[in-house]
């Protein structure tokens, strides 16, 4: 559970696009997994300037815990949750459990920076992070995509948080990026597969993970339904009114082609040399220091 340089660039990214630091929660206390140089080019792009020994400190101060950075972007109050207290966590809470009421709607940012996948009840841990933002706030995810089996219980798919994230949940998706390890400035913003109209799937060569920014619109009971995967809930729709199930669909056609012709080795170096689809992932670069 930590925080690299490329959560670090989204969260002053989205700092400087407005989100308040105030109130942070943690889930599970971060640790700060960036050099001091790396800490410091990135603080210096969003304009905030520290000497060597500055950033020297931020990494040494709290045992390498993020509150001292976390505190100089503007965090008022830190709190972090975990489910005992071996990291000095504030809030000793299993989040397999739902959340006591009296932390709801009590933070103006949730963080996850990589502890959800860690959680066996993953729904109960995601509605506990929405439930603990304050409407006006925002929830900021970072989890392993692929590349990344048995680091913890799960690995997660873009379709999951586009789908959890909605106004039928208080929600608006503010984006979803994926970065390859080691970061190199790089990352891609994914498009919904709702408004795709296919599966965005990606297959690479090394660990990805995911970030999620989203924002709460409004207090409304979450998962009152549950969340369905989009392309079969188009294929239902489809068939209620009639229509032939994949008749339409715009896959169905090349990716029959594909598995009847494409040679396993033309697959294998096309997810090499090409794993982004441009019409599916928008390469963002981030100048580097």
């Amino acid at each position: 559970m930590g925080l690299d340089a490329a959560t670090l660039e989204i969260l002053l990214s989205a700092r400087d696009a407005g989100v308040s630091f105030d109130e942070v929660l943690t889930v599970g206390r971060q640790s700060l997994c960036a050099s001091p140089a790396q800490i410091r080019a990135v603080l210096a792009r969003h304009g905030v300037r520290l000497s060597a020994q500055q950033a020297q400190t931020l990494v040494t101060e709290q045992e390498g815990y993020c509150e001292p950075l976390l505190k100089l972007v503007g965090a008022r109050r830190i709190d972090s949750i975990d489910v005992s207290n071996f990291e000095g966590a504030s809030i000793v809470h299993d989040m397999n459990e739902v959340l006591p009421d009296s932390y709801r709607g009590q933070f103006s940012i949730v963080i996850d920076g990589g502890s959800l996948e860690h959680v066996f009840n993953f729904p109960v841990a995601l509605k506990n992070c929405m439930d603990a933002v304050a409407p006006g706030g925002h929830f900021m995810g970072i989890t392993p995509s692929n590349n990344l089996m048995g680091h913890g219980f799960y690995q997660f798919s873009p379709e999951l948080f586009f789908r959890v994230f909605t106004p039928a949940n208080g929600f608006r998706i503010e984006k979803v990026l994926v970065y390859e390890c080691p970061w190199r400035g790089v990352w891609y913003e994914v498009l919904d597969p709702e408004a795709a109209r296919r599966r965005v799937e990606l297959t690479n060569n090394r660990p990805a993970y995911l970030i999620v920014w989203a924002k709460k619109t409004a207090s409304v009971p979450i998962f009152a339904q549950w969340p369905q995967q989009s392309d079969y809930a188009a294929m239902w729709q489809r068939s209620a009114a009639g229509a032939i199930p994949g008749e339409d669909s715009p896959t169905s056609w090349y990716r029959a082609f594909l598995l009847r012709h494409a040679p396993f080795w033309a697959s294998r170096l096309y997810r090499t040399v090409r794993p982004f689809r441009s019409q599916l992932f928008k390469k963002i670069l981030i100048p580097q220091s």
